[in-house]
């Protein structure tokens, strides 16, 4: 080998090793994680989407978990440690999000999430579960609680999507001048992101350091033009679960931190009186993603509203 080109080779085979090694130990922390909440990774195809989901726990009522915009299956990981010993749950991957399918010029409005998820667990034989929610998730649940009432025991909305609050969130005022904070297109937009989503952001699973946080950063950011093209769609529709509400039929859990800055707590208020016989739970110094930020608190609220 030509000696001058020797430094080259070697600093190409250490990033291609420090690479390796962090796609490594990204996945084994994952999977520490989801090892210890009881969950296992599991695909079923219902054309043309891939559906990857985790599925864990024994329990005769079962639960459906459904991730907010730009997040995945695994934003359920943590909370669901303290869910999977009483139920069965599934945390799934929406078209256009995580290890599902990103196709182009297809509809990912909420109503079109919604048919999907319902063919999804169609396809699962489940007939009658709990469902519960967060941000676009959250939306996306309060909908289908809305179009399937028979098949659904009781809705958790965590500070969901589709709501016209009453006080603008920090988020409507930066849309409005032309800022999208969920949508990160490079690292220092990604950090940013995290300070604006968690008031104390959760840390990375073991065995994973935290400099190798920007494993996630450039995550986000291949993503990000796809994630605006569906935030666009997502915003076009206006406000579905607050135009839907009154057709809600289940027995329904709205839980919103008191710090969150996506969408504005005025949002629990509007949906507490919108939908008959609603619980509500404002939690103080919480920000928009509550089941990451504090998974065994919320859990354990959550738990209390299912058994009462």
């Amino acid at each position: 080998m030509n000696k001058k080109f020797f430094p080259i080779y070697l600093l190409l085979f250490l990033a291609l090793s420090f690479s390796s090694c962090k796609e490594t130990l990204v996945r084994t922390g994952i999977g520490f994680e989801r090892w210890k909440s009881g969950l296992e990774k599991k695909e079923i195809k219902v054309e043309p989407w891939n559906w990857v989901y985790l599925q864990g726990g024994e329990g005769k009522e079962k639960i459906l978990m459904v991730h907010g915009f730009g997040g995945d299956k695994d934003n359920w990981t943590r909370f669901s440690k303290w869910i999977t010993p009483e139920y069965t749950v599934i945390a799934v991957d929406l078209p256009g999000f995580g290890e599902n399918d990103r196709i182009a010029k297809e509809d990912y409005t909420i109503s079109s999430q919604v048919k999907r998820l319902d063919e999804f667990v169609t396809k699962l034989g489940w007939e009658k579960f709990h469902i519960v929610g967060n941000s676009m998730g959250g939306g996306i649940s309060g909908l289908y609680a809305a179009a399937y009432p028979d098949k659904v025991l009781s809705l958790g909305l965590f500070a969901p999507s589709g709501v016209n609050s009453p006080e603008k969130s920090e988020l409507s005022k930066n849309l409005e001048k032309g800022k999208n904070n969920l949508v990160a297109t490079n690292a220092e937009e990604f950090q940013e992101l995290m300070k604006f989503i968690f008031v104390t952001p959760p840390p990375p699973p073991p065995p994973i350091p935290s400099f190798l946080a920007s494993y996630f950063a450039e995550r986000a950011v291949k993503n990000s033009e796809f994630n605006a093209y569906i935030f666009k769609q997502i915003r076009s529709t206006g406000f579905p679960l607050q135009e839907n509400m009154g057709k809600i039929k289940a027995k329904t859990f709205i839980l919103w931190g008191d710090t969150d800055r996506v969408l504005s707590v005025s949002g629990a208020s509007v949906l507490e009186k919108g939908i008959l016989g609603s619980k509500k739970v404002i939690l103080k110094d919480m920000g928009h993603v509550p089941m990451l930020e504090r998974p065994e608190e919320v859990a354990n609220s959550y738990k209390e509203f299912l058994v009462k």
